[in-house]
């Protein structure tokens, strides 16, 4: 008995003593939010106001868990992000009972199965395809799926070597983004894009500008299979990229030539470029030092830009373009950006894509110059559209982090990823285990091809790169479809040229 009461004793000091420490904090914080000028809610609520703050921060986790439907939560829906789950884990992708997607919604694209597809001994598997058959060490890229750029820095350690590993896997490339090149990437063994953003990471001489001899040295690692100069990407059209102060270690600024803890802020352009004449200089000079295939990065936002890039092509020679072009949808990306750029500015990959096709394949370009759709397309029919409308290649960013076990935090321009993925606090990364997760990015990517692969199929073609826009109808307001080549007709060529089915 003596024990019991005790024990009743102390739990009485202790309830006592917890009231009385939330007494004091009360008052603590009743008097700071009192004092304070910069919020009023607290100045006229204290205390109690701080629980809008608490709630306005939980909303983003009750939403994604609790309210949003499977195809309502942006900027990727539950359904999309449990695809890449399942696909990643090789799990099956089957479904039952009907789609829960609504296919009245304007703008979904809706494939045209053929009455007589294929046989399954009828079914090919992609071909390979090279890019920049003229230069001194042309690339044969031997998947339509490959991963876009995202630089060591905006990503961690394990995540760099998660996908290196899981891309040499699948047989896919690995874009590096514009940080540089890093011992991660190499060390899994993948096909390397080295990425040339307007800061020139990693090739650039003490005064920020390209270095031939840097650019040289890099060339020669056999992984490098191309170079991609980046104009701009989709999270920030007409910005330079944005590395915040506190993700840049170390190691980081020693490969960036930074300072460490210091803002890597890029350019909003390429300084020596001033004019499309500018760039395919500038294209020329990286494929004559590297002799490597080189292609540009861009967000499109208008039809004429293109023009003109395609008639100065034509006035120096189909040998002067560049070996491929990669078009950014305005869909934003990976990358943390200011609100308005990422929301606002440039045009998405639906609009974008099939436009720049046109213009490429009305001039007679169509085998010269090789078309990588990139832009929020993350699952098979988002592939398998961009096929039809006329890309060659699809690369993606943010599908790949799911695979990685991305949950859509939303924390990517803070140092705090939950999962390890853009976060150099030894805490999170922690949870990134790389010989789990690069199986997971290789399954990713091959499941990927395969279900393309399976649409090509029920549309009547044998593999892909056989798709034509007339495989597609795109929903319109008034909930009916009409054909993909009737809304993008192709454009007539304008000179001798291969003939460009619909």
């Amino acid at each position: 008995m003596e024990t019991a009461a005790w024990a009743l004793q102390i739990l009485a000091l202790l309830f006592v003593l917890i009231i009385g420490v939330m007494v004091a904090a009360g008052l603590v914080l009743f008097v700071i939010d009192r004092s304070q000028t910069s919020d009023a809610i607290r100045r006229n609520y204290p205390v109690i106001g701080r629980f809008r703050h608490i709630f306005s921060e939980l909303g983003e986790f009750f939403r994604q868990y609790f309210f949003a439907m499977d195809r309502e939560e942006l900027p990727f829906n539950r359904a999309q992000r449990d695809w890449v789950k399942r696909a990643s884990e090789g799990e099956s992708n089957t479904i039952a009972f009907g789609s829960t997607r609504n296919i009245s919604a304007p703008g979904t694209p809706l494939f045209v199965n053929s009455p007589f597809p294929p046989l399954d001994d009828q079914f090919a598997k992609t071909e390979p395809m090279m890019i920049g058959p003229n230069v001194r060490v042309p690339y044969v890229a031997k998947s339509i799926f490959n991963l876009s750029g995202m630089s060591y820095g905006a990503i961690s350690k394990p995540a760099v070597l998660a996908l290196s590993r899981g891309c040499a896997e699948a047989g896919i490339w690995m874009n590096t983004g514009e940080g540089g090149v890093s011992p991660f990437h190499l060390q899994g063994g993948a096909d390397l894009v080295y990425q040339i953003g307007t800061a020139k990471y990693g090739v650039r001489d003490k005064d920020g500008n390209l270095s031939d001899e840097k650019l040289r040295e890099i060339a020669v690692h056999p992984q490098i299979a191309m170079f991609e100069i980046k104009l701009a990407q989709g999270a920030k059209p007409g910005k330079g990229g944005i590395l915040p102060g506190e993700k840049v270690t170390a190691e980081i600024a020693a490969i960036r030539g930074l300072a460490v803890g210091q803002d890597g802020i890029s350019p909003n352009r390429h300084r020596e470029v001033n004019s499309w004449a500018d760039l395919l200089d500038l294209v020329a000079r990286v494929r004559d030092v590297s002799g490597k295939p080189v292609g540009i990065k861009a967000v499109v936002a208008a039809r004429e830009p293109f023009e003109e890039l395609f008639a100065e092509v034509l006035r120096r020679g189909p040998e002067s373009a560049p070996d491929f072009i990669t078009i950014d949808g305005g869909e934003g990306g990976t990358g943390a950006a200011p609100m308005p750029l990422m929301d606002l500015v440039g045009m998405s990959i639906r609009e974008a894509l099939p436009m720049v096709s046109n213009l490429r394949d009305s001039v007679g370009l169509h085998d010269r110059i090789r078309l990588v759709a990139s832009g929020k397309l993350v699952n098979p029919g988002d592939i398998a559209w961009a096929m039809a409308a006329g890309a060659d290649f699809v690369v993606s960013a943010r599908g790949f982090m799911f695979a990685l076990g991305c949950i859509q935090a939303l924390k990517c321009n803070k140092n705090t990823c939950p999962t390890g993925i853009t976060t150099h606090d030894p805490r999170f990364q922690k949870g990134l285990v790389v010989e789990d997760k690069f199986r997971k990015v290789a399954r990713y990517a091959k499941g990927v091809v395969h279900e393309v692969e399976m649409i090509a199929h029920s549309v009547g073609v044998s593999e892909p790169r056989l798709m034509r826009r007339r495989h597609v109808r795109i929903v319109q307001p008034d909930g009916t479809s009409v054909p993909m080549h009737e809304l993008f007709p192709r454009d007539l060529p304008s000179q001798k040229g291969p003939t460009i089915p619909i």
